[in-house]
């Protein structure tokens, strides 16, 4: 028997609270994740005139929400919007609030092939050196780029570093990342010694903190000006800043340095399984759209080298 639910917006909100409380505690997903699942199910709610009956959803509504969709948006934006209400409705299902998902037979759109944005050595080290003494926090800064393109972490996992992941004797860094999965990444001299400049400035930031009547940030590795954990936008932000004075012309983000990181691996002889570790990516399917630039790259060089490859 299938269960009842009440068409009452407090109700459908209480699910919607209950599934945001899970993706948290339980997927250990990212605020910036959190939050847009949030908002994609919340619109979901609003396409309908009254408070949609979960348990008991009309199939021609659930076909006009998806033609609203991709009326309105691009094939990315529908596809992520759709993985959203299909995960909440997979929890409904396990709370037993619906017996089935009335997404699952919707097909997601098809896609673009995704390249993704990366630097060459020449332009990620110009980046690197990009911060110097003219910035007040300009070793936090260079140790923040310097990690980033060592250790391929993701923003987040940058953000939410802490003091004690990182291991200066065996120069490895503990990584937490999505669904609170943990993975050992080696780092470099050059992100350790960064990181020894910079610790000092963190004492003076995290004594201010203290002066000003607030209580000291004992875990984060990167504080902002006012002493607290810095956030991913501001770390985007310093890069794109950094980037602009290096004189790069593309859009440059902290995702950019991850997939730079990973591009030049394979380029230097990485194996994918290796990279795919070093990533965290549960699947290797998504390490393998980098095996296209190191393909481009190996003909590249083959076709400046080989005597055969020159065509008159």
């Amino acid at each position: 028997m299938t269960a009842s639910f009440p068409k009452k917006p407090s109700a459908n909100n209480d699910c919607l609270a209950r599934f945001v409380e899970w993706l948290d505690v339980e997927k250990g997903y990212s605020p910036h994740t959190l939050t847009n699942y949030q908002r994609d199910v919340e619109d979901f709610f609003a396409f309908a005139e009254e408070p949609p009956d979960l348990a008991a959803l009309d199939p021609l509504f659930v076909r006009s929400y998806v033609y609203h969709l991709n009326s309105r948006c691009k094939s990315s934006s529908v596809a992520r919007k759709l993985s959203a209400l299909r995960t909440f409705f997979r929890f409904l299902i396990r709370e037993k609030i619906v017996a089935s998902d009335p997404f699952s037979q919707v097909s997601m759109p098809k896609q673009g092939k995704y390249i993704p944005v990366f630097l060459t050595v020449d332009e990620v080290f110009s980046l690197l050196e990009a911060p110097d003494g003219r910035d007040t926090f300009a070793m936090r800064d260079r140790a923040m780029l310097e990690l980033l393109y060592a250790t391929g972490m993701r923003v987040a996992e940058l953000a939410g570093l802490n003091l004690d992941r990182v291991d200066f004797q065996a120069g490895m860094v503990k990584i937490t990342g999505k669904g609170n999965k943990e993975r050992l990444v080696p780092t470099g001299d050059p992100a350790l010694d960064m990181l020894n400049l910079y610790l000092p400035q963190r004492q003076e930031l995290t004594a201010a903190r203290v002066k000003r009547g607030n209580k000291p940030e004992k875990d984060a590795l990167f504080l902002n000006v006012r002493g607290g954990r810095i956030t991913t936008r501001s770390i985007e932000r310093l890069v794109s800043f950094y980037a602009q004075r290096a004189g790069l012309l593309a859009q440059v983000t902290p995702h950019a340095l991850r997939h730079s990181f990973a591009t030049h691996l394979l380029e230097m002889g990485a194996d994918l399984r290796s990279v795919q570790e070093l990533l965290g990516h549960a699947s290797l399917s998504t390490t393998q759209k980098y095996t296209h630039l190191t393909i481009d790259h190996l003909m590249e060089v083959y076709d400046a080298a080989h005597p055969k490859a020159r065509r008159p």
